[in-house]
């Protein structure tokens, strides 16, 4: 239903380096206590001059969950994240510097946040460490360093998952680049006819959230897989109530690389195959 490119905008993240910062450390901040639950997301940034012996160098980067995603000079390298009994993780990746200023800028994410247990005040999340390794002799320690931090992204502070608000970023045609990070999506579509449950299939999607008629229907994560090696969910409900008959505002943000023109509009019916509880989906 949403597979012809000319149906879609899309709008992409800037990637903020050290100098678009206001709030600064010289250290490495707790994540949960930096956001105060406005955001998922912290940008964490640092700017540094590259000595000329650093010939292979790799990015070293621990946190304690849940998401990293990684940029050096604004162009994305990679993404880690943590478990669901381990949540803290490490990644080591091999990067290209450029002569002069060097910008790294590294989006923490949260995926939900504690709300029971014991000592909730001390549980601990975002970056712990981060080096760049020039030789087996020779380190950057950047753990404390002067640091600095965005909360959120921009398209969470403009709200253009909003009608009111879509005008207030730049939307543009989607291209063919392979950089797909940090991009928000949008399309209209009608309801469809009837009254059978409706669902988005997001499995050609990766990480991200979906909005219909600005109501968040969900987070989704199909490229987290179970031990089955398959995503645990890749259809999400889209109440009949939050439509329109015609000229429903669906917006995406997919913080990886999925695919919006493979998205369907599916409705649900129950059929009876030797089973009462069968379900057919019905791709519209």
């Amino acid at each position: 239903m949403f597979n012809e490119v000319d149906m879609w905008k899309e709008f992409k993240e800037d990637i903020p380096n050290f100098l678009d910062t206001s709030l600064r450390s010289n250290s490495l901040l707790e994540h949960m206590n930096t956001t105060q639950d406005k955001s998922d997301y912290l940008w964490y940034t640092f700017s540094f001059q590259l000595n000329s012996t650093c010939s292979q160098p790799v990015l070293h980067v621990e946190s304690l969950g849940h998401v990293v995603h990684a940029y050096i000079n604004t162009i994305f390298i990679e993404a880690g994240h943590g478990s669901h009994d381990t949540k803290g993780f490490s990644m080591d990746i091999p990067i290209t510097l450029i002569d002069g200023i060097n910008n790294v800028s590294i989006l923490s994410v949260m995926v939900g946040l504690p709300d029971s247990g014991a000592f909730l005040e001390s549980r601990y999340a975002g970056l712990t460490k981060v080096t760049i390794q020039c030789s087996e002799s020779y380190i950057y320690n950047f753990t404390n360093y002067t640091w600095g931090y965005q909360i959120g992204l921009e398209g969470e502070k403009l709200q253009v998952f909003k009608e009111q608000s879509l005008e207030e970023v730049e939307w543009s045609e989607i291209d063919d680049s392979t950089n797909k990070s940090l991009t928000w999506y949008k399309t209209t579509f009608d309801a469809p006819i009837g009254d059978e449950p409706i669902a988005l299939n997001m499995s050609s999607m990766q990480k991200g959230e979906v909005w219909v008629n600005e109501q968040s229907i969900g987070r989704y994560w199909v490229s987290f897989l179970t031990s089955k090696g398959n995503p645990s969910q890749t259809l999400y409900h889209v109440p009949r109530s939050f439509l329109n008959p015609t000229g429903n505002l669906l917006v995406v943000l997919e913080e990886l690389n999925g695919d919006p023109l493979q998205i369907s509009l599916n409705t649900i019916s129950l059929v009876n195959v030797n089973s009462p509880f069968s379900y057919h989906h019905l791709p519209q």
